[in-house]
Parts: C-alpha cells; sequence; structure tokens
C-alpha cells in the first residue's frame, strides 16, 4: 500500500505565489511517477504536471506553462509544485499522484484559493 499527502494549500492573492509538497510513504520502491491534478467546483479533475521519478523532463498543462513548476526529492518521496504568478482560475482542489507498479494512489487533496 502507498499513502500520499499533500500540504501548503491556503489562501493568496493574484500574482502571488504558494509551494505545494507532496510525500509518498509504504510500497514506493517501484515508484515511477509523480504528479498534480486539480478539480475546480463544477469542473472535472484535469492534469497539472507530473515528473517521472527516475529521471527524465516534467510535462506540464498548457495553462501553466511558465508558471508552476515541478520538482521532486528522491531521497525523501517528495514532489513540489512551486506556483507563481496565480490566477483565480487557477482556484481549485489540488490533489498529488503516486504512481507505482501501474497503480495510481491519490493523496486527500489540498485547497487552493485565488483571489482576485
Amino acid at each position: 500500500q502507498v499513502q500520499v499527502v499533500e500540504s501548503g494549500g491556503g489562501l493568496v492573492q493574484a500574482g502571488g505565489s504558494l509551494r505545494l509538497s507532496c510525500a509518498a510513504s509504504g510500497r514506493t520502491f517501484s515508484m515511477y511517477v509523480m504528479g498534480w491534478s486539480r478539480q475546480a467546483p463544477g469542473k472535472e479533475r484535469e492534469f497539472v504536471a507530473s515528473i517521472p521519478w527516475s529521471g527524465g523532463s516534467p510535462y506540464y498543462a498548457d495553462s501553466v506553462k511558465g508558471r508552476f513548476t515541478i520538482s521532486k526529492d528522491n531521497a525523501k518521496n517528495t514532489v513540489y509544485l512551486q506556483m507563481n504568478s496565480l490566477k483565480p482560475e487557477d482556484t481549485a482542489v489540488y490533489y498529488c499522484k503516486a504512481g507505482v507498479g501501474g497503480i495510481n494512489y491519490w493523496g486527500q487533496g489540498t485547497q487552493v484559493t485565488v483571489s482576485s
């Protein structure tokens, strides 16, 4: 079993920054990717960013390219999402995913609210 826990959400004004963290624990020895998705009220969950766990380039949704940066700390089994130049439309619950052994494990989510 794998546990995924996000942290770092909150309320920020438009143009501001936040950094989300996500730690995976448990049977993570075959983890191959971690990433973030988000779900705004009344909308479907959408992909934000992902990063291969053993090397390779990160991948971003067009809506966040140039503003968000995903990074990782392999020793801590932790992935980060640095969010800059935040916009009200970035308001959503952000969910972290750990891909392990062909199964996606999701966290409970952390709320990000961007005020205009």
